[in-house]
């Protein structure tokens, strides 16, 4: 008689730690329902994108939305590789994501083609509609929305005459398989001509051709220009070793390059523009459709000059153009 009331002593207690356990995983499985889960594919890795991120999620922290409390983040890089950009939009597609954040051009495209129903927040990509991604800018249509990277492409090209009168030779330099790069490249082309510049045009299809790619502009052209092209930012310290070792000035086109060598340029700033998206995403948790949601643009730009990098391209900064700067890098 003992033996079987403790035996059965036993298998209530069992009984308990089952449906105490079954409680647990119950109540986790809860609160992970409960989290807002947001997908962000990235292009490859280089300031400017990483601060676009940093910006979003910092924003959407702000506004209630804490990693680990009631979001959480899916981060993949596709390095570089667009085939791997494909596997990450698929993989996406098939998860249950509240909210996708697609960081540059070839990524967005590589989400848009995949993913029709999660809402796409966009960032750092040039030009949405010469991309495929929305119908047209006031209207995006369908499940895509966000923010254009699109910089002053015209006031960076001044920056040379204003640095030097005489120089006339630009080469500016670019993944041909790009569609964000390419719209900039013949925006530049137009612009050089009203300036009286002569724009050499490099195309690269990866950054391993970077440098040997800046090498032959060496004895061709007066001046580089590296545009918000993710190819060749990722690579830009082999522009800046050509351009510190042939005294040739070095314009890019947003901030964190001039933070890592670049001479000067005329640009947004990406933390800011990701803060931006982030705001968007906001929006759209919230119930706005993306496809009613114009693609917006960072309005303030900054005059930004690294004076390390003029000394050792040799270039003699104008004293008026220093003190226009918002910014300086010594």
């Amino acid at each position: 008689m003992r033996s079987r009331v403790v035996s059965l002593l036993v298998i209530i207690l069992l009984l308990g730690l089952l449906i105490g356990c079954s409680n647990q995983e119950s109540d986790k499985a809860t609160g992970d329902n409960n989290l807002i889960k947001v997908g962000i594919i990235q292009i490859v890795e280089h300031p400017a994108l990483d601060a676009a991120r940093e910006g979003f999620v910092d924003q959407m922290a702000k506004a209630g939305y804490k990693e680990g409390e009631n979001i959480t983040y899916d981060y993949k890089n596709a390095q570089g590789d667009m085939s791997t950009a494909q596997t990450i939009a698929k993989q996406f597609a098939y998860d249950k994501l509240d909210l996708i954040l697609a960081i540059a051009t070839p990524t967005a495209q590589a989400v848009a083609n995949s993913v029709k129903d999660t809402p796409i927040l966009i960032t750092a990509v040039t030009d949405p509609k010469s991309a495929g991604l929305v119908d047209s800018l006031e209207v995006p249509g369908a499940n895509i929305t966000g923010t254009s990277d699109l910089t002053p492409i015209k006031q960076q090209l001044e920056l040379f005459k204003k640095i030097n009168p005489s120089i006339k030779k630009i080469g500016i330099i670019y993944n041909g398989g790009e569609v964000n790069s390419v719209v900039q490249a013949e925006l530049a082309e137009k612009e050089a001509k009203e300036l009286g510049l002569e724009l050499t045009n490099l195309t690269v299809t990866s950054s391993n051709e970077v440098y040997q790619g800046a090498q032959s502009l060496v004895g061709r052209v007066d001046g580089i220009y590296v545009p918000t092209d993710n190819t060749v930012v990722s690579a830009i310290q082999s522009v800046v070793k050509v351009a510190n070792e042939n005294d040739l000035p070095l314009i890019v086109g947003e901030d964190n390059s001039v933070e890592n060598g670049g001479l000067a340029t005329v640009g947004i700033n990406y933390y800011q523009l990701g803060r931006q998206t982030g705001k968007m995403a906001v929006k759209v948790l919230d119930g706005a459709e993306p496809a009613k949601m114009p693609i917006q643009y960072l309005e303030k730009t900054d005059l930004v000059i690294n004076l390390k990098a003029a000394k050792e391209m040799g270039v003699k900064l104008p004293e008026e153009l220093v003190r226009q700067a918002a910014r300086t890098i010594e």
